[in-house]
């Protein structure tokens, strides 16, 4: 028998779900330690945070903690993994594209006159970070924005620490991140794909099981907002400093890791139509649904029944 609670957290809504209701009101404490952690760390929209600090002292070396540290190596990873298609260095673009506050904040606005700012799609490399003295030096001009991973790392951590402390089978979904760790229930977690993370449980869509590492799924629809130039959405590409171009809506992905996963997903929607192909290069489990809904399946992602 499984628990389960859900709240607010990280401009999204956390689920945690456990194999023994004994874990689940402490297990519950644990996340939202980390979570708050993770929201002075890497929030865009705090002014305290320790990514707007960097981003105010760009061209300085800054000291930050340990976590800081370990989010901003876990974003380089990510774009040295996908050439630079999945970056920690899009915070001006989605600012200029309208993604500037916190997106209740932005679905409220009529709309919002898109800014051209310049692409550079190379400035990861030039971000230091000396994770051993806990040094951080942002290159003038660049705004970090941890937004592909951060989210991400906080599932697969939080999964991991509260799978620890308490012996149980943990999942945890932030905002259709999915960490897991521990023993999982008989047949695995599982888990409905929608387009949007807070459909009800019971909404049509595929269900599938996993057992250990995390799940992602990556949108077009549900963060996006109207602007000068068309419907907007968060997935920026880093080679032009706007919303990707993509013929996707959706793309899940299964992997070792919900970064892993995560990445793999939001990386599929920049390449655009050549996704399944460069997923399948990368051994990813996916699933792809355009915009008039076809599905297109890689890897070992289940074949599908009709739509429930």
């Amino acid at each position: 028998m499984t628990a389960r609670a859900s709240f607010s957290a990280l401009g999204t809504t956390a689920v945690l779900v456990v194999t023994e209701p004994r874990a689940l009101e402490p297990g519950r404490v644990l996340l939202e330690d980390e979570l708050a952690r993770f929201d002075r760390a890497c929030s865009r929209f705090r002014p305290d945070s320790e990514l707007a600090y960097a981003n105010a002292h760009a061209g300085e070396s800054v000291r930050v903690t340990a976590l800081f540290a370990e989010c901003v190596r876990v974003a380089l990873g990510a774009a040295a993994s996908t050439d630079g298609l999945v970056s920690p260095t899009l915070g001006a673009s989605l600012r200029a594209c309208g993604y500037d506050r916190t997106f209740s904040l932005v679905r409220e606005r009529g709309s919002w006159t898109i800014r051209r700012v310049a692409a550079t799609p190379g400035a990861w490399h030039e971000i230091e970070l000396d994770e051993e003295r806990q040094e951080l030096r942002v290159p003038p001009g660049v705004e970090l924005d941890l937004g592909a991973t951060a989210k991400a790392l906080a599932a697969d951590r939080a999964a991991a620490r509260l799978a620890a402390a308490s012996g149980a089978g943990v999942l945890v979904s932030l905002g259709g991140d999915v960490g897991v760790a521990g023993e999982p229930p008989c047949g695995g977690w599982p888990v409905r794909i929608a387009d949007d993370h807070a459909a009800p449980l019971d909404a049509s869509g595929p269900v599938v099981a996993i057992a250990a590492g995390g799940l992602a799924t990556s949108s077009t629809t549900t963060r996006s907002w109207h602007t000068s130039a068309g419907v907007a959405h968060h997935v920026v590409d880093p080679r032009t400093g706007l919303p990707a171009a993509t013929p996707w809506r959706t793309v899940s992905v299964a992997a070792a890791s919900c970064v892993d996963a995560n990445v793999a997903a939001t990386g599929a929607l920049v390449v655009g139509a050549g996704a399944p192909a460069w997923l399948a290069e990368r051994g990813a489990h996916a699933r792809l649904v355009d915009r008039e809904g076809h599905v297109v399946l890689v890897g070992g992602w289940p074949e599908e029944a009709a739509a429930a």
